[in-house]
């Protein structure tokens, strides 16, 4: 869980680097031509297969680990209370398998929406240069026509905010890098990263309509 999560963590940065490239004021150029890179080049094509396969792992590993966590649960009220030494209380480590499930939903509708029809070929083409990529541009432009696609992004990158919050230090700390020095800074960073990150995705809808 915690070495796919941050794997999933990294790609996010990554992911939201090249979606930025929607904003630039050059009819969706720049952002074709980094879809075209990222579907083209053999090394990332290769991390991409690592990439669906640690989201269905990660996805399935919670799933299970939530079940788990909901049956001891259930038995507490026969056993003595002990009181947690971690610092994982809250909203989102108390419902991280809800968090993930409506991410994974999101996951599911987002890439059939984008990736699942760029795959099959039902994507336009633009012309740069003389050279023809496909026009991913267009179809998210014409996503975030809609009020309700973006209410649903926006919120769905909230419940990500939350999902990375948690999840972040709760990765550190599983793999046993937890010390009173430097877990203050770590939870710090994963807060600053989850709010950065899922604002930079909410942003970008937002933007888009209300520029239409």
């Amino acid at each position: 869980m915690s070495l796919t999560g941050l794997f999933l963590i990294l790609f996010l940065a990554v992911h939201l680097e090249g979606n930025l490239k929607l904003l630039y004021n050059d009819g969706g150029q720049a952002f074709n031509e980094h879809a075209h890179w990222m579907t083209t080049f053999t090394p990332i094509k290769a991390i991409s297969y690592l990439l669906y396969l640690s989201i269905l792992v990660h996805a399935f590993q919670g799933w299970a680990i939530w079940r788990q966590n909901r049956i001891a649960r259930g038995s507490e009220r026969y056993a003595v209370k002990v009181t947690r030494t971690t610092n994982t209380s809250g909203f989102a480590a108390s419902n991280m398998g809800w968090l993930g499930t409506v991410i994974f939903i999101f996951l599911v509708l987002h890439l059939y929406q984008f990736w699942l029809q760029m795959k099959m070929g039902n994507t336009p083409m633009a012309v740069y240069e003389g050279e023809e990529y496909k026009d991913l541009y267009t179809i998210v432009a014409a996503a975030y026509t809609n009020l309700g696609y973006v209410i649903f992004y926006v919120i769905s990158m909230v419940v990500v905010g939350f999902h990375l919050y948690h999840g972040f230090q709760s990765a550190f700390q599983t793999l046993g890098l937890n010390h009173r020095k430097y877990t203050p800074f770590i939870q710090w960073v994963g807060k600053a990263y989850a709010i950065v990150v899922s604002a930079g995705f909410a942003i970008i809808p937002i933007y888009m309509y209300l520029m239409q």
